[in-house]
């Protein structure tokens, strides 16, 4: 689950087949875009953005320079590509978890266990996400905003799931959730993986008895 996660997984089970750009209903996606942009998932988020040039990934994609900019007018669309291609892996992956589990606290607990299991893949490097803003501070750039979009999103998915716990105190009990997985996020790149997620799961756990606990009449803070 990489809405939640930020795993990158860079082989996706789609097919890709022709060289048609789809600018319209029904027309194939281009396998050239296809080979650029997982190109650049890989090694965006194994090595940064800036790090990496646009030659780096045509090479990597095997595709010429004008198919690139077929595609990609600039590296800055190709960044956006990138983030819109995992945020749409996370959200498909939360909403399986909403819509295949049924007690008020399951898809919270699958979303905390997905990212525990995240942290200790081969190859974690931390979200892509908050990678991503370290390398791009103007809140004002696209990329930004793209990030920015994508944490409301998940900040909202967690409000909602938290107010079928306790509706007065999700908005409060959907940031502490954030600020457990960012943290949890960081440690796992910098100390050991199984020590962090089972801190994190230990604290979403305790998160939620706290928050199911709560009396109505309590006030979110």
């Amino acid at each position: 689950m990489t809405g939640a996660t930020c795993i990158v997984k860079t082989e996706r089970s789609i097919r890709y087949d022709g060289d048609m750009t789809p600018t319209a209903p029904g027309a194939r996606p281009s396998e050239a875009r296809h080979r650029l942009l997982t190109a650049a998932t890989r090694i965006f988020y194994s090595e940064g953005i800036h790090s990496v040039g646009v030659d780096r990934i045509i090479a990597e994609a095997k595709v010429t320079r004008a198919t690139f900019y077929r595609h990609f007018p600039s590296k800055d669309d190709l960044i956006l590509a990138y983030l819109r291609e995992v945020h749409e892996m996370d959200r498909g992956a939360v909403d399986t978890v909403i819509t295949t589990t049924s007690r008020p606290v399951a898809p919270l607990l699958a979303i905390a266990n997905s990212i525990a299991e995240s942290i200790q893949s081969p190859g974690f490097r931390g979200c892509a996400f908050l990678n991503a803003a370290a390398e791009y501070p103007d809140t004002e750039h696209p990329v930004r905003q793209e990030i920015i979009a994508h944490r409301q999103w998940f900040l909202d998915t967690l409000t909602t799931l938290m107010a079928q716990v306790q509706e007065e105190t999700a908005e409060s009990a959907a940031r502490h959730f954030v600020m457990l997985r960012d943290g949890a996020m960081a440690a796992g790149c910098l100390f050991d993986p199984a020590l962090v997620s089972e801190t994190f799961l230990r604290g979403v756990e305790g998160l939620l008895r706290i928050t199911a606990e709560r009396q109505p009449t309590e006030s979110a803070g």
